[in-house]
């Protein structure tokens, strides 16, 4: 099967002129700009494409500009030192300017030429380095939306497949038969969801129609790439909206089984209100510029799908720090089959979870043990989310917040230690003149 019967026809060229359009080289990366007439002036047709022209048609501000263009990755690589090629799936080249990199893709066609360079595999695009015309390439791509091309000659929008009034309309509308492109690559699914939640742009029906049937087609996608979709579904702004489309679409329960089934089993709908007070705090979090740990991400999704599992091994009768562990483990390592979670992000993850029962502990080693975790706080704020499922943690999120400000004298009162003083010690004295007046008494009743 070579996939061509999931396109189709081109409809007629649409030029959109500069006056008909809001896009202004003045919001178009200069770096972008540069690659775009190098390519020209060497006798290249080269187009800005995709996502930049798509956010810049509505008003946002693009964080990646990629280009389009009739060299072949080689010779892109022959204008500019500063490129490197990449990939074998797909082919690309980039040019790196310090920090930001300029993705350059070759047009690609939409069939078969025998090559070899496109390859099938059970109706899933696995290889696609089969190079076309423009026109080609805008067929191939996954939304009308992304099928838009800015031309640097006179500054007009290139439309081959609805694209324009697809944006302007705020509609998200896949290009060809939509089963045969989920099939094709089920992540597009992933990337319909996103990106609606993105643009506040409506799913177009037939769009939409497919992907409930074909939402368990996720589960085959290479579970390293389901982790990248996940971070752009959640860590870009959007979680909130995100989350409930994948909800709406049957995919929450492919991508986080155990999650939607414990959602599902909760009658009170409390552990779905910390989720999405979570997310709303992550989206809070994005917007304001400040840094979300995937770990602190996972942890939250998960949740549901921990507690679920924690209460399953106490009614077996599994002691309680037992039961945490090996509800932490289970569900990890059923998760990383559908999710490739690394360990750097799934220890820090379980240990947000395990120190949530030490919280409600008040002795005063256990207090200042807690407070020097390298973990706390990322486990004090997950505590304190937890107050959107249930108001019986008021009174530790209250003690922890002031713990974490206080002197080690009010600690100590907080505490009820009788005579405050340094380290919560007896008589005021500090931890080492302790230990030192212990080793004098006990050498004192020694036999020698």
């Amino acid at each position: 099967m070579h996939g061509t019967a999931a396109i189709t026809p081109l409809t007629a060229l649409r030029t959109i002129p500069r006056d008909q359009h809001t896009i202004s080289r003045k919001d178009i990366s200069p770096n972008a700009l540069r690659v775009l007439y190098r390519l020209r002036d060497a006798g290249f047709q080269a187009y800005l494409v995709g996502g930049a022209v798509r956010d810049l048609l509505v008003g946002g501000h693009p964080k990646d500009f990629d280009v389009a263009t009739d060299a072949t990755p080689e010779q892109v690589r022959q204008q500019f030192r500063n490129c490197r090629l990449i990939g074998r799936r797909f082919r690309l080249a980039h040019v790196v300017f310090g920090r930001e990199i300029i993705e350059v893709a070759t047009f690609r066609a939409n069939v078969d030429d025998g090559s070899g360079d496109r390859e099938m595999d059970n109706g899933r695009l696995v290889r696609d380095n089969v190079y076309g015309t423009v026109e080609d390439d805008a067929v191939r791509r996954d939304f009308t939306a992304n099928a838009l091309y800015y031309a640097i000659d006179d500054f007009s929008v290139r439309d081959y497949v609805g694209g324009f009034e697809d944006v302007m309309a705020r509609r998200l509308k896949l290009i060809g038969e939509p089963e045969l492109r989920y099939q094709e690559d089920p992540v597009r699914m992933l990337r319909a969801v996103r990106l609606a939640a993105k643009l506040d742009f409506e799913i177009e029906a037939a769009t939409a129609e497919p992907i409930g049937r074909l939402a368990p087609l996720l589960s085959e996608a290479a579970p390293a790439r389901l982790f990248e979709e996940i971070l752009k579904l959640f860590l870009s702004g959007h979680a909130v909206a995100s989350f409930e489309g994948l909800e709406h679409f049957g995919l929450l329960k492919v991508l986080f089984p155990e999650t939607a089934a414990a959602l599902a089993s909760n009658r009170s709908g409390a552990l779905r209100r910390m989720v999405m007070a979570g997310l709303a705090g992550t989206d809070q979090r994005v917007a304001n510029d400040e840094p979300v740990s995937p770990a602190f991400l996972f942890a939250l999704l998960l949740w549901p799908a921990y507690c679920r599992a924690l209460m399953g091994l106490q009614a077996q009768g599994v002691h309680a720090e037992e039961a945490q562990r090996r509800a932490a483990d289970r569900v990890t390592l059923h998760q990383l089959n559908t999710v490739a979670l690394p360990r750097r992000f799934s220890l820090p993850m379980q240990e947000i979870w395990l120190l949530q029962t030490r919280f409600g502990n008040r002795q005063r080693k256990r207090v200042t043990r807690l407070l020097s975790h390298p973990r706390f706080r990322a486990a004090f704020d997950f505590l304190a989310l937890r107050l959107a499922a249930s108001p019986e943690h008021a009174e530790d999120v209250a003690f922890w917040r002031d713990a974490q400000t206080q002197s080690g004298e009010e600690l100590a009162a907080a505490l009820g230690v009788a005579v405050p003083g340094d380290s919560f010690g007896e008589e005021g004295a500090p931890a080492s003149k302790r230990r030192r007046r212990r080793r004098s008494r006990s050498a004192a009743s020694s036999p020698e």
